[in-house]
C-alpha cells in the first residue's frame, strides 16, 4: 500500500475529519436522488469504487448488465487501500464524487462509522444469516444501522517458495514446512527459528517485509491499540511493544527480512528476482503473489500459521447516500456481496467469502489453486478461519497502525533506529489524544 508518514497523515486526518464533521450537519448535500435508478425506463451508469485485487471482472459486470437491461457499470479502481481511503475521505467531505457502491477495508470502516448518515442503511430482513455474525458487527452501528455488506476476510496461511527453501535443504513440501513450523502449536518463535535456518544456509531473505510479519502478530491481540471505550492504549500496551521489538529483531538484528516495503515497486519487482522464502497469506494476498511471479514457479501454501488463528484484512460494499442511484446500488451492493459472486471472485483472485452459505460449499472446500502446485487452498483456508477472534478496531486503529508502519518501514527499509522509531510512534498516538 502507498504509505504516508505519520505526520502527514495526521495532517490529512485533521482536515479530512473538520469538513466530515460540517458537512455531516447539513443536509443540503447528501440528499439523495433516485432519478433515473427507479422503474427501469432510464439507462444508468452505476460507478463502483474498489482497490487492489477483489476479484471482480468485466465478465461479471457484463453478467449484471445483462441481467439489469438499461444499467451499466463502471469500475474505477484504485491501486491501493490507502488510496482508496483517500478518495473516499475526499469525496465524502466535499458532499459529491463518491462512487455509487463504495468498497471499504475493515481498518478504516471504524472511522466512517462515526458518520453513519453519510452512508445508507442496508439492513434487509432478506438478507439476515448471509454473512459470518462477527463480519456483519463490524459494519453495525451501535443503534442497528448496517453501513456495509461483507466481502472477503482474511484467514493467514503461510504461503513459501519450496524450490527455495529445497536449494537450502530445508523442509520444503506444504506438509514438512507445517510440521516443522508446529503444525497446530505454531509460534512466531517457531517461525523465525526457521527462518534463521534458512538465511545461515543461503545468506538470502526468509520474509520479505517487518510491516508484513508485524500485521500477523498484531491481529492477534483482541486489543492492541484502542480499548473497547476508544481509550487509546497502543503507546502503553505491553504487547504492542513486545510484537515491534520481536520483529525489528527478526527483521534487521537477524536480518531475515528482504528490507522491502510492501506494495511498493521493488516489492513488486522482488517476486522475479526469489527475493524472499515466505510470506504471510491471507486469501486475498494468494491473487497478488500469483499476479507479480509470472512465469515464476515454487509457490505452495502451508496450512499452519504462528500464533493460532489470524485475520489479515477483509472488505464491505457500502452506499455512500450522495450518490443519484441509491436503490440501483443497493440492489448491486448486495448481488456483489451474494455467494455466488463471492465464490467466483474467490475463484478469481482467492478473496476468502465471508458468506455463511459460500464457506460451507463443496465448490470452495474442494477447490484447488493451480499456481500454488494445485494446494487445496479452499480447505486450507477454511481451516485457517476457524477460531479466528476479530480484534476491536476503533476511530483511530487506522491513523495508529499506520503510524506503526511508517516507524517499521523506517526501521526496515530505511536503516532507522529502532528505539528512536518507537520514540516517533509513541509520539505520533499521544499526538491523537
Amino acid at each position: 500500500m502507498r504509505k504516508t508518514t505519520s505526520k502527514m497523515w495526521a495532517a490529512a486526518a485533521g482536515v479530512t475529519g473538520i469538513a466530515l464533521l460540517a458537512t455531516a450537519c447539513s443536509g443540503s448535500s447528501d440528499t439523495p436522488s433516485d432519478e433515473g435508478s427507479e422503474g427501469g425506463s432510464e439507462n444508468i451508469t452505476l460507478t463502483l469504487g474498489t482497490f487492489n485485487e477483489p476479484g471482480y471482472t468485466d465478465e461479471m459486470f457484463a453478467a449484471y448488465e445483462a441481467e439489469n437491461p438499461g444499467v451499466t457499470i463502471e469500475n474505477k479502481k484504485a491501486a491501493t487501500s490507502n488510496e482508496a481511503r483517500d478518495n473516499l475521505n475526499t469525496r465524502l467531505a466535499s458532499g459529491s464524487g463518491a462512487s455509487d457502491v463504495e468498497m471499504i477495508e475493515i481498518d478504516w470502516l471504524p472511522e466512517l462509522m462515526q458518520f453513519p448518515d453519510k452512508f445508507e442503511d442496508l439492513a434487509d430482513p432478506a438478507l439476515d444469516g448471509r454473512w459470518l455474525d462477527w463480519k456483519v458487527a463490524q459494519a453495525t452501528t451501535p443503534d442497528g444501522k448496517l453501513l456495509g455488506y461483507g466481502t472477503d476476510i482474511g484467514p493467514e496461511a503461510i504461503a513459501f517458495r519450496s524450490d527455495l527453501l529445497a536449494a537450502a535443504g530445508l523442509p520444503s513440501t506444504r506438509e514438512e514446512v507445517a510440521a516443522e513450523l508446529g503444525g497446530a502449536d505454531a509460534t512466531w518463535d517457531d517461525y523465525f527459528a526457521f527462518g534463521k535456518r534458512y538465511t545461515d544456509a543461503t545468506g538470502k531473505p526468509f520474509f520479505d517485509a517487518a510491516g508484513a510479519i508485524y500485521q500477523g502478530m498484531i491481529n492477534q491481540v483482541e486489543n492492541a491499540y484502542e480499548e473497547a471505550d476508544g481509550t487509546i492504549i497502543a503507546a502503553t500496551n505491553p504487547e504492542v511493544k513486545d510484537i515491534y521489538d520481536a520483529v525489528t529483531k527478526a527483521s534487521v538484528t537477524d536480518n531475515l527480512s528482504a528490507h522491502l516495503g510492501q506494495w511498493s515497486d521493488d516489492w513488486n519487482a522482488s517476486f522475479q528476482t526469489d527475493g524472499f522464502a515466505t510470506m504471510l497469506a491471507p486469501g486475498w494476498m494468494l491473487g497478488v503473489i500469483e499476479g507479480n511471479s509470472a512465469g515464476v514457479t515454487g509457490w505452495d501454501i502451508a496450512d499452519v500459521f504462528p500464533g493460532g488463528a489470524g485475520n489479515w484484512g477483509g472488505s464491505f460494499m457500502t452506499v455512500p447516500s450522495q450518490g443519484k442511484n441509491v436503490e440501483a446500488a443497493k440492489k448491486f451492493a448486495a448481488w456483489l456481496t451474494a455467494p455466488e459472486q463471492q465464490l467466483q471472485a474467490y475463484k478469481n483472485k482467492g478473496t476468502f467469502p465471508s458468506q455463511v452459505e459460500a464457506l460451507a460449499s463443496d465448490e470452495l472446500l474442494g477447490s484447488t489453486n493451480a499456481f500454488f502446485n494445485n494446494a487445496p487452498a479452499g480447505q486450507i483456508l477454511a481451516n485457517r478461519a476457524e477460531g479466528i477472534i476479530a480484534p476491536f478496531k476503533g476511530p483511530n486503529y487506522f491513523a495508529v497502525n499506520d503510524a506503526m508502519q511508517s516507524a517499521l518501514t523506517e526501521v526496515d527499509v530505511n536503516g532507522g533506529d529502532a528505539a528512536a522509531q518507537w520514540d516517533t510512534f509513541v509520539s505520533a498516538v499521544n499526538a491523537l489524544g
